[in-house]
């Protein structure tokens, strides 16, 4: 089954300033590659033969980087915005999407398995499919609890907050589209709460290994540090 997959490369990467300011969010280095090449790699990998990047800051960058893929032996081609659209307005710019396909930021760092994750949602039915992975936050402060007396009840130092976290990663049934008004600025967050309202809830799929955020510094940082180590399980 050919397997397309499109890339949300538009964003201006104002968490990574001013890293930002000369290179566009999606060609910031790891190691030798930038993190959108390390993408590209892993899809191309998992069967994935037809890309499609939508772009709008430092657009022609990008362009000039990936061409048309066949460095990597797979189509690339490129969905230009006039204006920002967040994560899911782009998609109603792309005329020739499949009946099922892959759209994900062009930024994360992770160990998921791309194919395994399309066959599922497809084998589902599922009109949209969330790839989730559990975060957590460790508080800077000792918290206090106290009674209506003011009387303390209870201290935890530094307590660890953990909760679910969408990756980033999505697989969506074309009917989505359907949803999504165009030329809008629409992000996840709103088609989300619309197709809750709308009583077809989306899917969600946990994944239990490795996953960062590069557009956050702490987690950029963090990938410098750890990609060779892990360059042999990120690229076979």
């Amino acid at each position: 089954m050919s397997k397309r997959a499109v890339l949300l490369a538009g964003g201006k990467g104002t968490r990574l300033r001013p890293y930002t300011v000369v290179l566009p969010k999606p060609l910031m280095p790891l190691g030798d590659f930038p993190i959108l090449e390390v993408i590209i790699r892993q899809l191309v990998q998992c069967g994935f033969d037809h890309l499609t990047m939508a772009v709008n800051h430092q657009a022609e960058l990008i362009q000039a980087f990936f061409g048309n893929g066949d460095k990597w032996g797979v189509t690339i081609d490129y969905s230009l915005e006039d204006q920002p659209l967040s994560t899911m307005g782009p998609l109603k710019l792309i005329p020739d999407l499949p009946e099922n396909f892959l759209a994900m930021n062009g930024d994360v760092l992770t160990d998921l398995k791309f194919d395994e994750f399309f066959d599922h949602h497809v084998a589902k039915g599922n009109l949209f499919t969330t790839s989730s992975t559990t975060r957590e936050d460790v508080s800077e402060y000792g918290v206090l609890e106290y009674d209506a007396e003011n009387r303390l009840t209870d201290f935890r130092e530094k307590p660890v907050t953990r909760y679910d976290v969408s990756m980033g990663i999505y697989m969506i049934n074309r009917k989505v589209l359907d949803f999504i008004p165009k030329g809008q600025f629409y992000g996840y967050d709103h088609l989300m709460k619309d197709m809750i309202a709308m009583d077809k809830p989306p899917h969600v799929l946990r994944h239990s290994g490795y996953w960062l955020d590069i557009g956050r510094e702490d987690d950029y940082r963090q990938a410098i540090e750890e990609f060779e180590t892990l360059r042999p399980k990120l690229l076979k």
